[in-house]
């Protein structure tokens, strides 16, 4: 084996994806994923603290693009259309990788640790959110549950995208599922 191994996290990525769905999770060792990658623990360590990580470690940069989002939203924006463009940004990120995270979230449903790992990850966005929003002036308690309400309106969307082969792009299941918040939360 070569010093040098071109894209050793996507390998990582693709041959943990691949062992955890064809064994299950808790079936699959960190050695078994460095040797089907072509690579050795000591790399797969490099870029994964653990086998979790390996199906959360785009959760920075997710959080990362969220925030820079609400933060660039329009001074006069109400804070849920902030939170929605913020969802939204995350469209063309996710895209991409449709086929991934399908498969990433079969083998997160199959696990109660990991869904739990899930729930703490979307915790932690709905935090970023609260906190970019008390920073374009949204008070208490408005913050935190505009962020919570998008991050319902994404797990929602993001279920129904990785459910259906054939639904349409992230960003419209997004505006649709925030449609029907506004709709079930409106005065009669």
């Amino acid at each position: 084996m070569g010093r040098w191994q071109p894209d050793s996290q996507g390998r990582l990525e693709q041959a943990a994806l691949a062992l955890y769905s064809e064994r299950g999770f808790e079936n699959t060792t960190v050695a078994e994923i460095a040797a089907h990658a072509g690579l050795t623990e000591r790399t797969f360590f490099r870029h994964f603290a653990d086998k979790r990580e390996v199906l959360f470690w785009g959760a920075p940069m997710l959080e990362g693009l969220m925030v820079s989002a609400v933060e660039a939203a329009p001074a006069s924006a109400a804070p849920i259309d902030a939170v929605a463009a913020a969802l939204e940004a995350t469209g063309p990120l996710l895209e991409e990788r449709r086929d991934s995270a399908r498969q990433r979230q079969r083998i997160i449903d199959a696990n109660a640790d990991l869904r739990e790992r899930e729930l703490v990850k979307l915790a932690s966005l709905a935090g970023a959110l609260a906190g970019a929003l008390r920073r374009r002036g949204v008070g208490e308690p408005a913050a935190t549950l505009t962020a919570e309400a998008g991050i319902a309106v994404f797990r929602v969307a993001f279920a129904r995208w990785v459910s259906d082969p054939k639904s349409r792009d992230l960003p419209q299941l997004i505006r649709d599922s925030l449609g029907e918040l506004q709709a079930v939360t409106a005065r009669r």
